[in-house]
This record gives structure tokens, sequence and C-alpha cells, in this order.
């Protein structure tokens, strides 16, 4: 997810972007699994118009195992960078874990987390937030699915060790990508 620098506001302070939230749903086990799917993740952030300010360079792999996805700094020639985070995604969880560094989520219209399943259907069928594991303000506002796709906005939001979201999901039966 990508980060800002802010200017004047303290050392070590960095503005990130990232993504993630759902809505409650019962019966979130029922269903299907992300285990064995492939899925890409992506940070992106937007520009008020809706065009792309940043997206990070997509990493794609297949679900099952220890952790998917350990993002770091990309280090590219924009103000905006990736916030470093572990994704773990299980067969109905997506948890999102956040390293020693410390600062906030770059304010804009979208700013967080995309994970694109190769799927051909409506994949998710429910979330739920799991409040005993997330310390993130993440409302079921601040995310959206879209066919395979699930969207986690993170803007504005301060990260840090202690920072963690976990999403369940209701997975539909649709076939493997």
């Amino acid at each position: 997810m990508p980060r800002q620098s802010r200017q004047g506001g303290g050392a070590g302070i960095a503005a990130a972007l990232c993504c993630v939230a759902l809505a409650v749903h019962p019966g979130l086990a029922l269903g299907g699994s992300l285990e064995g799917r492939i899925v890409t993740l992506n940070t992106e952030t937007t520009n008020p118009d809706g065009t792309l300010a940043f997206v990070s360079r997509g990493r794609t792999v297949s679900v099952g195992g220890l952790v998917e996805f350990a993002l770091l700094p990309e280090g590219g020639n924009s103000a905006l960078d990736v916030v470093p985070v572990e994704v773990d995604i299980s067969a109905n969880r997506i948890e999102f874990t956040y390293g020693e560094e410390e600062g906030w989520f770059w304010e804009a219209p979208f700013n967080g987390y995309v994970l694109r399943f190769e799927v051909e259907c409506a994949l998710f069928e429910g979330f739920a937030i799991d409040p005993a594991f997330t310390t993130l303000p993440v409302t079921p506002e601040h995310i959206r699915t879209e066919g395979g796709a699930l969207f986690i906005n993170v803007a504005g939001m301060d990260y840090g060790p202690e920072s963690r979201l976990a999403l369940d999901f209701q997975v539909s039966d649709c076939l493997l990508g």
C-alpha cells in the first residue's frame, strides 16, 4: 500500500495507501473456500477525479500454506510507496498485520488493497470484520466486493505495530480459477 511523507509532521510519520472492510453476514463458514485459488494483490491510490495516483507492482500467488504476501516499500520515483504488511489468506479469512513502522495512510478517495481472485463469478457472498482481532478503524463502508475482487480502503487511518485487520467471508462454490 502506498504512503507519502508528511512534511514537517515529525520524524518517521508517513501517509500510506491501503484498503479493507466488509459487511457483517451470518453463517460465513458455509459454502466455498479461498484455498487453492489464484489471487493477485495490489495497493492502489486514486486522485479525486478517480484516476490512479499509485499502483504497486502486483504479486500473484495460490492461496494455501504460509503467509501469502509480505509487502515491502517499492522505492519508486513517486512520493507514494507501499506500507510494509503481511497478508495471510485461509479458507474463509484474510488477515493483515503490520510491522514496526508507524504512520498514516494518505487521505484519498481510495487508498488501499485490491485482491483480485481469478474467477468468473461473484466470489464473495458475505463478510464480517472480526472485532476481536481488528484494531484498524475499518467499517463495512470501507470494503467493497465486485465479482472476484475485494477492495479495502484504509485512507486516512493510522497504522503501526499493533494494527491488524481480519475479515471473515462466506465464499461461493464457484469453480477454482
